[in-house]
This record gives C-alpha cells, sequence and structure tokens, in this order.
C-alpha cells in the first residue's frame, strides 16, 4: 500500500509540473526565518515571497549574512521555516516530514557546493553514481555515470578519490553528480567560491551548458555579481528581504 501511495503522489507532481496551468516549479508565501540566541531573537529571512518558473535561471545574490545560503537551503527542502509556506515540485515542503522532503529532493532536486561535498573514500564514478543508486537505478547506474563523466571531460579520471583531483576537477565531478538524474531544479551555493578565477569560469560555463543541455531550473546564491549577471533573473537579499527582484532584457 504504501508503494502504491508513493507511486500516485509522484504520479500527482509530475502531471501538475506537465499541466500548462503549473506555471511554477517553486514557490514561497510569507517565509520567514528566525533563531533564539542567548541575546534575543534574531531574524534571518523575513516574510520572503518569491516564485519560480520551471527552466528559468535565478542568482540570489546579497552581502555575507543576508540571508542568501538560508534561503536556498528552505527552498531546498533541507531546513524548514519558522513561518510561512513553500512548494517545490508541486508539493508543499511544510506538509511533509523529513523522509517526505528527502524523497522529494531525490525526485526533483540537484546540489552544487562551495565545498564539492564529495565522498572521500569513494571515487570520481562512485561519487556520481551515488545519487542514482540510492534511488534504485540498478544497471543504468554505472553507465550513466560513466556518460557524465565523459561530459565533463573526466572519464579518464574515474578511478580516482577525491584527495587526488584538483579543486576544478572535484566540482565537475559535482556538476556530473548533480545532473546525472536529470534533476528538474538544480541548486547551486557560492559553485565556484574555492576555485581560482580561471578555473572558475571553466567551471561556470559548463554549469550553465549542462544546464541549457538539460532544460533544468537553476536558483544560484553567489556574491559574485558578474556570475549573478549571467542568470535571467537576479533577487537582491538585504537584512532577510528582498528588496529588489528584476530580470535581465
Amino acid at each position: 500500500m504504501k508503494e502504491i501511495k508513493n507511486f500516485r503522489m509522484r504520479q500527482q507532481r509530475i502531471e501538475a509540473l506537465e499541466n500548462d496551468d503549473a506555471e511554477f516549479v517553486i514557490r514561497a508565501e510569507k517565509l520567514s526565518k528566525y533563531v533564539i540566541t542567548a541575546d534575543g531573537r534574531l531574524d534571518i529571512l523575513t516574510a520572503v515571497d518569491l516564485s519560480i518558473k520551471p527552466e528559468e535561471t535565478l542568482a540570489i545574490v546579497g552581502a555575507s549574512g543576508s540571508g542568501k545560503s538560508t534561503l536556498l537551503g528552505l527552498l531546498a527542502g533541507l531546513d524548514l521555516p519558522s513561518s510561512g509556506r513553500i512548494w517545490l515540485a508541486g508539493s508543499c515542503l511544510t506538509d511533509l516530514d523529513e523522509d517526505g522532503r528527502a524523497r522529494l529532493r531525490s525526485e526533483y532536486v540537484g546540489f552544487v557546493f562551495q565545498s564539492f561535498q564529495l565522498l572521500p573514500n569513494l571515487t570520481a564514478l562512485e561519487n556520481v553514481m551515488l545519487p542514482l543508486e540510492l534511488a534504485g537505478a540498478g544497471d543504468e547506474a554505472r553507465s550513466r555515470s560513466l556518460a557524465m563523466l565523459e561530459r565533463v571531460g573526466l572519464s579518464h579520471r574515474s578511478k580516482h578519490y577525491p584527495r587526488q583531483l584538483s579543486g576544478g576537477e572535484q566540482q565537475r565531478v559535482a556538476l556530473a553528480r548533480a545532473f546525472v538524474t536529470e534533476p528538474k531544479i538544480l541548486f547551486a551555493d557560492e559553485p565556484t567560491g574555492n576555485l581560482d578565477s580561471n578555473t572558475g569560469r571553466t567551471i561556470i560555463e559548463l554549469l550553465f551548458e549542462l544546464n541549457r543541455e538539460k532544460g533544468t531550473t537553476l536558483v544560484l546564491v553567489t556574491h559574485d555579481e558578474s556570475l549573478a549577471s549571467r542568470c535571467e533573473r537576479l533577487v537582491r537579499l538585504d537584512s532577510g528581504r528582498i528588496v529588489a527582484d528584476s530580470s535581465r532584457p
């Protein structure tokens, strides 16, 4: 019965995304996040309203401490808001428990982080295969992962461990891992933050190429204004509030 229920829920979400009336793949209403400290309540985000269309590329920018990464984590279902609601891929994240949010992420979401977050005891190939194996891809996991490593130019490094790879190579493995499941939404948090400028430019070119090829919705957090300008839309945060929301001409 549980398997039937999960299958029906997935089909409903797919139908919602494919429906012409399903205008937004992510939507947040009156989103707030605060923590209680020894000095009292600290507001991180306040009354954020945000809607993102399928295949849109959006950059979230702002000074350090403005709430960028917190907002990304909430939109991805990695954390829960103090108040407000979030819909992702047709499901209300704030109505789901942690297992439900994890299932939704595995079906629809990919991640790229500043610190790469590769598992050190797995080879490049095994790191890319991991989300497919967790999703039950079976025999396809290896061939699909090898194809993605070849796409990012690292098929010759498939048996190497993260410690044997440069920072740029590690981030390319992370990109391959993020895109191998063909997610509908990719969240990227400062993807070039740990890279030198030349390597960072190469990674960004690859990120946007893969995003166009796969038709993915991209939500990018960055302090780099030149990187943000590559996106179709820019949202600026200041002290936990959206102070600007503009689209590129």
